[in-house]
């Protein structure tokens, strides 16, 4: 790979980093909060690309006043320094490498990680708040809650501040290992190499035969019913379904 086309690849890696990060394409690998960091090192990758580009490109005169100047010029090309082919310096060839990347950001649109990873991974455990009682919830009909805070309410609160009202809470559905529905989200703590699931049970009027992946938004009332995840052996909170719909992924698809 010489260096021309090391600008070349360069390029295209820092313009697919550019074309993630100003759509939404980006939100399926990092959390929203690390868009300026991902603009900014998109944006150093094309200039870097752009020198690259620039000091291959410069006059032949130039270039051939530097290779006169240098100390192999006298006794031949240097192995390092030309092939022989009047092709210059290469890099080495794992460079190519750096294409896969590329192509996956430009061609390739990966869906957000769902049921299969959530399966595989434990769930994440809900964190008590501390000493602290947990705050009221507003006022209205049906209080849209994520899933964590609705785990950590019911476990680590004994559903006090969730007693007696309507809840809404959005995820996709997965199996237990029993085949029963699940309600879960992937949580990030900065991308998707990192995700790990929360996973609440669903009784009641829970969704039967609902394909694993579907988004669905389910509006229950709390339940003291507990149990453990297989896979790591912590606490699931349970909901009691009344209702549910099927909703598109959201936008942001991680919690």
């Amino acid at each position: 790979m010489n260096r021309l086309t090391q600008g070349v690849v360069l390029l295209l890696f820092g313009g697919a980093i550019l074309r993630a990060s100003f759509t939404d394409l980006y939100l399926r690998y990092v959390k929203e909060g690390l868009r300026p960091f991902l603009i900014a090192t998109g944006l150093l990758l094309v200039a870097a690309a752009v020198m690259t580009i620039w000091y291959s490109w410069r006059s032949p005169d130039e270039s051939s006043a530097e290779h006169d100047a240098s100390p192999h010029s006298s006794s031949g090309h240097s192995a390092v320094d030309d092939d022989g082919h009047g092709h210059g310096e290469h890099g080495p060839r794992v460079g190519w490498l750096l294409l896969l990347p590329v192509l996956g950001l430009l061609l390739v649109a990966p869906p957000a990680l769902g049921s299969y990873a959530a399966n595989q991974a434990g769930s994440v455990v809900a964190a008590p708040v501390g000493d602290s009682d947990y705050p009221p919830l507003p006022e209205g009909p049906a209080v849209e809650l994520s899933m964590i805070d609705y785990a950590s309410r019911a476990l680590f609160d004994a559903g006090r501040s969730l007693e007696g009202r309507d809840l809404k809470l959005v995820g996709f559905i997965t199996t237990a290992p029993d085949g029963a529905p699940m309600l879960a989200r992937i949580v990030l703590s900065c991308c998707a190499a990192d995700g790990r699931p929360i996973k609440i049970g669903l009784s009641g009027r829970a969704p039967i035969d609902v394909p694993a992946d579907t988004w669905v938004e389910i509006t229950g009332v709390y339940t003291d019913q507990t149990a453990k995840d297989p896979v790591n052996n912590v606490d699931m909170a349970y909901l009691e379904v009344k209702s549910w719909q099927e909703v598109p992924q959201p936008k942001q698809p991680y919690a």
